[in-house]
C-alpha cells in the first residue's frame, strides 16, 4: 500500500501550519515593512530584515521553550524579536511602531493556490489549523483566510511552541484523533519532523526549494503547492 493509499484510507484530518504555510508571510510582512523602511531612510532589502526577523522569531520560541517557565505569548515574542532585529539593522524605532508591524502577521493572505485546493480538500477531510500564533491573533486571521476551517487550534492550549511533542499530542486530543488519523501539513521541516516524531502522517510542502534534511522523521508526501496535494488526495 502506497502513502497515498494509506492516507486515503487511515485519514480523516488534514491538519495545517498556518503562518508560511497556509498564509504568505515572507510576503505579506515584506509587502507590510517596505514603506515603514522607506520612511526610515533604510537603505536595505525589506525581505532580508524579515528574514531575519522570522529567523530570530523562531530562535526565540525555541528559547522560550526550553525555560520551563510561564508560555510566552506569540505576540510578545514577536515584538522582542522585531525589536531586536530593527536594533541589528541600525534602524531606531518605537516600540509602538514594532507592535504595528507586528500585528500585520493578523492580516496575512493565503497563497494564492491555498483556497482552492483546501476547498477541495474539505469534502473528504476535516480541515484544522495547529498555530504557534495566540488565540486572539488566530481569531483576528479568520476573515481573511478565505474560507472556514473545522478548527483552528492554538499551541497555547498545550502551553508550548512547536516542535514540542506537547503540541501535537493537545491538538490531537482536541480533535479526538489517534495520531496514525491525521496528516500534518507545513511548508517548514521542522513542524513535519516534530509532528512525525509524534506519530502523526505528514505531508510536506516545498514551496521554497529547499531541502527537507536528513531526519529520521520522513514526510509521508512531498510536493510543491497546495494544489498538488489535492491532485493527489482529493
Amino acid at each position: 500500500m502506497t502513502a497515498i493509499d494509506a492516507i486515503k484510507r487511515q485519514v480523516g484530518i488534514c491538519m495545517f501550519d498556518l503562518y508560511g504555510t497556509v498564509v504568505d508571510m515572507q510576503g505579506g510582512l515584506t509587502h507590510a515593512v517596505t514603506p515603514y523602511l522607506k520612511a526610515k531612510n533604510w537603505s536595505g532589502e525589506p525581505s532580508r530584515l524579515v528574514t531575519w526577523w522570522r529567523r530570530t522569531h523562531f530562535e526565540n520560541s525555541m528559547i522560550d521553550g526550553l525555560l520551563h517557565r510561564a508560555h510566552i505569548p506569540y505576540r510578545e515574542i514577536g515584538r522582542i524579536s522585531l525589536s531586536y532585529t530593527l536594533e541589528r539593522a541600525g534602524i531606531a524605532h518605537t516600540q509602538e511602531e514594532v507592535k504595528l508591524l507586528v500585528a500585520e502577521i493578523e492580516r496575512l493572505k493565503p497563497f494564492p493556490d491555498a483556497v482552492a485546493a483546501l476547498t477541495r480538500l474539505k469534502r473528504n477531510y476535516r480541515l484544522v489549523i495547529l498555530s504557534n500564533g495566540d488565540p486572539d491573533m488566530l481569531e483576528a486571521i479568520k476573515p481573511h483566510l478565505g474560507m472556514k476551517f473545522d478548527r483552528v487550534i492554538s499551541v497555547a492550549e498545550a502551553g508550548c511552541y512547536k516542535p514540542h511533542a506537547a503540541t501535537y499530542r493537545k491538538a490531537a486530543e482536541i480533535m479526538a484523533a489517534r495520531p496514525e488519523e491525521i496528516l500534518f501539513v507545513a511548508s517548514h521541516a521542522f513542524d513535519c519532523v516534530g509532528a512525525k516524531a509524534f506519530g502523526m502522517r505528514a505531508a510536506f510542502i516545498d514551496r521554497r526549494k529547499r531541502p527537507y534534511g536528513d531526519w529520521p522523521y520522513q514526510p509521508d508526501l512531498v510536493v510543491s503547492n497546495f494544489t498538488e496535494l489535492a491532485d493527489l488526495l482529493a
